[in-house]
């Protein structure tokens, strides 16, 4: 089977588990929590490349508070179905010494990248590290780190859509959607 053949079964035969309506309430209701708790602290919102990009871009146009963006691009999977050795690719440009930050993520899965993104939030001096995902997964084990705004959360399946890929595929599809088979 081709790698073509292979993302469009995946697509194909996948369960969407929340669609893009039900995520955007979602989104409306996480960004309500977010605009209390950091509404007046002047955050930086910090992307989570790649899967950050479409959850910081439609959490952002929610957030009626001014706010800087900037990105970080850190991770255990790089494309892959299976988590590796942690990798640092990009660090934030802007400074976050005695700044609110708040991590957008697309998923927290077993929470190691969390973890580590918030460690290094920290000893770059920041005054407070908060965490936004669009979804979490249901372990049945303890993460090192916790997510203090999450839209929804889902079974441990492998999932893609709204940032979260298949093989660096798929993050474009517009609701969060459970593999039948990862190959």
């Amino acid at each position: 089977m081709t790698l073509t053949e292979e993302i469009n079964r995946v697509a194909t035969e996948a369960e969407c588990l929340y669609s893009r309506e039900a995520l955007s309430l979602e989104l409306n209701r996480m960004a309500t929590e977010i605009t209390d708790q950091l509404g007046d602290t002047h955050p930086i919102l910090l992307c989570v490349l790649n899967g950050g990009i479409i959850p910081t871009s439609e959490l952002a146009t929610r957030l009626d508070f001014p706010l800087e963006m900037d990105s970080i691009k850190a991770g255990r999977y790089q494309g892959a179905t299976r988590g590796g050795a942690f990798q640092w690719i990009l660090q934030p440009g802007l400074p976050l010494r005695d700044r609110t930050v708040l991590i957008v993520d697309d998923v927290l899965d077993e929470g190691i990248t969390l973890a580590e993104i918030r460690r290094y939030c920290t000893e770059q001096g920041a005054r407070a590290v908060h965490a936004a995902v669009i979804v979490e997964k249901i372990l049945d084990k303890p993460k090192p780190a916790q997510a203090d705004f999450i839209a929804v959360r889902a079974d441990n399946r492998y999932l893609f859509g709204f940032g979260m890929d298949y093989k660096n595929y798929l993050r474009n599809w517009p609701g969060i959607y459970a593999c039948k088979t990862v190959y």
